[in-house]
């Protein structure tokens, strides 16, 4: 099948007490500068009055560098602060719901754990999927033990979309996920708890394609 393009292939999840005592905004100047171009501010302890406000003191640090936000769950407030669109959970609208929320040129990205899942956000409009965690990582107990990279290469098998392999991934195993298949990665502490933020998103970058 031929793949969906997308204009990112490194997509930071932010989580702020990660960067912390730096603030998330410091953290994403640096990272942005750097040559960072997907974040998806997912802090999912605020209500959403915080996150609304949260997207609005972040966003024109992104918008500076040309760097795509999208929002975490909320559809209401993506299409509020006219952010780049939505990120999706398993729990979350459908992405068919979540469309008839967001402006016409808003994405939809969603998290998957199985193929299933991957068909099926596909058949209800995602545009691409962030799927794992391929790796072993304390953020991501809650949802079991790591899918691997076999499990990587059948989701991006059964797709079109781009899917972004999330979880304990380094700029070592990157690699890995692209020979799999993945079409980029998804990452949190690999970025926000780096003491050279900047650094990091560079490492990424040299061994993600073009």
């Amino acid at each position: 099948m031929r793949l969906r393009p997308c204009p990112f292939r490194l997509y930071l999840v932010t989580d702020r007490q990660t960067c912390f005592p730096k603030p998330l905004s410091e953290a994403l100047e640096e990272a942005c500068a750097a040559g960072l171009r997907a974040v998806q501010l997912r802090e999912k302890d605020l209500t959403p009055r915080e996150v609304h406000e949260l997207s609005l003191a972040v966003k024109p640090v992104l918008d500076r560098y040309g760097t795509s936000l999208l929002i975490n769950d909320r559809s209401d407030i993506a299409r509020t602060v006219r952010a780049t669109g939505v990120h999706l959970t398993s729990t979350s609208l459908s992405p068919a719901a979540a469309r008839t929320c967001l402006l016409s040129d808003q994405i939809i990205g969603v998290s998957i754990h199985s193929v299933a899942e991957g068909v099926r956000a596909e058949q209800e409009g995602a545009d691409f999927l962030c799927f794992g965690p391929v790796y072993d990582t304390p953020s991501k107990h809650s949802f079991g033990p790591p899918q691997g990279l076999e499990n990587l290469r059948k989701v991006a098998e059964a797709v079109s979309l781009p899917v972004f392999a999330l979880g304990g991934v380094t700029p070592e195993r990157a690699c890995e996920c692209i020979e799999s298949g993945a079409y980029g990665v998804a990452v949190i502490s690999a970025i926000l708890a780096a003491k050279d933020i900047g650094g990091a998103v560079e490492d990424l970058l040299k061994v993600l394609p073009d």
